[in-house]
């Protein structure tokens, strides 16, 4: 576990290891300040990532309080093991206080001791303040396109 203080929140970042109500009900209402097409994920698919070998499933609290999540990813490749980022997500009410920057340093501490080579994610430009924490934890922009191909009908 990772603790950081500021403003007044005590930050503490941890694996999930299991699906509580709570923890659906923390998924409820962070997914949708991340994202308004994509439904929050089901007890069961949240289940299905806490159990993945390649899944780490990371929440930051504040006592009981789920301020965010992030999940990362870590898998091997020809070329090495690699790791993703993906859905970074911080309570509205939360920001600004250092989540973000707790969850992602837990993330980058856990890929570097998993053997990652790499560690990747993507964001769009909108999100001013997160690219800006991106930057300042050492992330730089790739000379790289990013296609996408929609499997969905």
């Amino acid at each position: 576990m990772a603790a950081v203080a500021s403003l007044a929140v005590t930050v503490t970042v941890e694996i999930a290891t299991g699906v509580t109500p709570h923890l659906v009900e923390a998924f409820a209402r962070l997914i949708p300040q991340l994202s308004k097409s994509s439904p929050p994920p089901t007890a069961g698919e949240l289940a299905e990532m806490v159990t993945s070998p390649a899944v780490d499933l990371l929440i930051a609290r504040d006592g009981d309080d789920v301020l965010g999540s992030l999940t990362l990813v870590v898998f091997r490749i020809p070329t090495g093991v690699r790791a993703w980022i993906e859905d970074v997500v911080v309570d509205g009410g939360a920001r600004g206080r250092g989540v973000g920057e707790a969850l992602n340093q837990f993330a980058l501490d856990l890929a570097r001791a998993k053997g990652a080579k790499t560690v990747d994610l993507t964001s769009r430009p909108s999100r001013e303040a997160a690219n800006r924490l991106y930057q300042r934890l050492g992330f730089v922009p790739r000379d790289t396109n990013v296609y996408r191909y929609s499997l969905e009908a």
